[in-house]
């Protein structure tokens, strides 16, 4: 077996809890009622172009990108417009929505939703640009980065190598290993369209070593397809491998700058799913208005956890309606992994381009000690992966020091959670770090606007 890699500085080892990882993807059925929000993506939201009483096809074009790093939302049903305006979303903050009474699933025309696998990739690199922008297609990966935007880096950017990421290091999640097996080819397919578009360079496929069956579907698949200079890497099993930083790390063993972009030090990080998605726009003519999510968590029984193709504008309380209901031992709700998910404040949210999972967690689970004063271990900064001094950062949050926490890099915090996840002293580490990144992202905001 070849080398397994991984980053160089910090991580952890949870457990990893792939309770679904053997639920083979299931198709949800539409809902009666969708609710689509325009904040699909990173970036400006989208603007609406339909109206309320409006007919719309599946697949269709209702929202327009709001700015350069933006993106268009689609229709995921056919129905009418019953009404745009704010609505809730999974944090409770009032979003731009609209809301489609689902009438059926008739598709706009030119959509390809046959099982032929497409290999031919098109010649006009610019094509490709333009159909997975009007596609919709951002990364989901987690920061949901419009991805036409992402690799097209500009003249003076110097790509080297594009790397998938098939690492999905969070506990529990297992949406990206059920569709690195069910729909191997067509990531791989993904895989070379990118590529192409980037000048042909080396193309890694870098997955976790604690998802063997992936890697062998993978290396199977590749060794039949026509592509060249794409190979698949091995990598340990680490928390949290799938951040981008850490996976260009692991894969050419160079460290992104603090500010940095990637493609500073010649990386282009995408994730399969996102890849999977490049493939159905540019092969298919299908924009990404569908995904696939996991439901799962430590109080659900083996039979009740799932692995769902869904569509954006599903209600989560409908998805766990169809899914046997919230266990009555769920002390809270994430969308996302337990690491670096959100808990959800509204349950009548609805999903978006980038939902992962619904995870139902007990209060066992979830309940920490009660915190006490720091002893001084240095746990938290041992487990950085960015190299910072979590210990120090929250010491000068609670200063008020938004010049210090500047200098000793605040905002290079992923939020990943090892700092909190490896304190003995139960300290709130991760909250008060994400809310002194807030403080100084806006003032550095506020300085480049002046």
């Amino acid at each position: 077996m070849s080398k397994k890699v991984t980053f160089s500085i910090g991580g952890i080892h949870p457990d990893d809890n792939k309770i679904s990882r053997n639920c083979a993807i299931e198709v949800l059925p539409l809902p009666g009622t969708m609710y689509v929000s325009m904040a699909q993506h990173l970036g400006a939201p989208a603007k609406p172009v339909v109206a309320v009483g409006d007919k719309v096809l599946t697949g269709q074009v209702i929202a327009e990108p709001g700015g350069f790093i933006s993106a268009f939302v689609h229709s995921p049903a056919s129905g009418t417009v019953k009404s745009i305006g704010p609505r809730k979303d999974l944090a409770g903050n009032p979003m731009t929505h609209i809301e489609i009474e689902v009438e059926g699933d008739e598709w706009v025309e030119g959509v390809d939703l046959s099982d032929t696998l497409v290999t031919e990739i098109p010649a006009d690199s610019a094509a490709i640009l333009d159909k997975i922008k009007s596609c919709g297609v951002v990364g989901l990966g987690g920061a949901t980065f419009p991805t036409h935007v992402k690799l097209n880096p500009g003249p003076q950017a110097r790509p080297e190598c594009l790397i998938l990421n098939g690492a999905e290091c969070e506990p529990f999640l297992t949406s990206d290993y059920r569709i690195l097996l069910e729909k191997t080819r067509e990531i791989i397919v993904g895989a070379a369209i990118m590529q192409k578009v980037l000048g042909g360079i080396r193309t890694v496929i870098a997955i976790e070593e604690n998802k063997p069956e992936a890697i062998k579907a993978v290396k199977a698949a590749l060794a039949e397809l026509p592509y060249d200079n794409i190979t698949v890497l091995t990598m340990k099993k680490r928390y949290p491998q799938g951040g981008e930083k850490q996976l260009i790390d692991a894969v050419m063993k160079r460290q992104v700058k603090s500010g940095a972009l990637p493609v500073s030090v010649g990386a282009v990080v995408q994730n399969v799913g996102t890849s999977l998605a490049v493939y159905e726009a540019v092969q298919k003519n299908k924009p990404l208005i569908t995904n696939v999510l996991t439901v799962t968590g430590d109080c659900l029984p083996e039979e009740k956890q799932h692995n769902y193709l869904f569509r954006i504008g599903m209600p989560l309380s409908y998805i766990a309606e169809v899914a046997g209901g919230i266990p009555e031992t769920a002390a809270k709700i994430v969308s996302g992994g337990p690491m670096m998910g959100k808990a959800v404040a509204n349950a009548d949210a609805s999903t978006v381009k980038g939902s992962s999972s619904i995870l139902y967690l007990s209060e066992a689970f979830t309940k920490r000690g009660e915190e006490s004063a720091c002893i001084r271990c240095g746990r938290c900064a041992d487990a950085c992966p960015m190299g910072l001094e979590p210990f120090l950062l929250r010491r000068l949050y609670n200063a008020g020091d938004l010049e210090a926490l500047e200098e000793n890099a605040v905002q290079d915090c992923i939020e990943c959670g090892c700092c909190l996840y490896s304190c003995p002293a139960n300290i709130p580490l991760l909250d008060n770090i994400r809310m002194a990144k807030g403080q100084v992202m806006a003032a550095i905001r506020s300085r480049a606007k002046k």
